[in-house]
């Protein structure tokens, strides 16, 4: 199995368990966003609490060239730790929400 294959099908795996940990809200819904063709993966909250409007995007990961970038993290979740539990080598981990500055004083990939 290639190494993008591979990674689709991790990252799918781990947006599934966070996913899987519910919201408190039924009216609140948790939505999957996977664009297997241009590598872009989403999790969602869609819905209304108290009359109020609820959207955003609470995790969103890529991969580009060769590597999972972490392009958002609205958790309590240490992403990078569940995806080296999970197989990835740190080298091919981007957090891409630090500036590229920032990212050479990670143990991760600088992009």
């Amino acid at each position: 199995m290639d190494k993008v294959t591979q990674y689709q099908q991790i990252i799918q795996q781990l947006l599934q368990e966070y996913a899987s940990f519910g919201n408190p809200n039924p009216e609140v819904e948790t939505q999957f966003v996977f664009d297997t063709e241009r590598h872009h993966y989403q999790l969602l909250h869609v819905g209304w609490r108290n009359e109020r409007r609820i959207y955003g995007c609470f995790i969103h990961l890529d991969i580009k060239d060769n590597k999972i970038w972490i392009q958002h993290n609205g958790t309590e979740n240490e992403v990078t730790e569940d995806l080296v539990n999970m197989g990835v080598p740190k080298q091919d981990i981007v957090i891409g929400f630090h500036s590229p500055f920032k990212r050479q004083f990670t143990e991760y990939a600088v992009g």
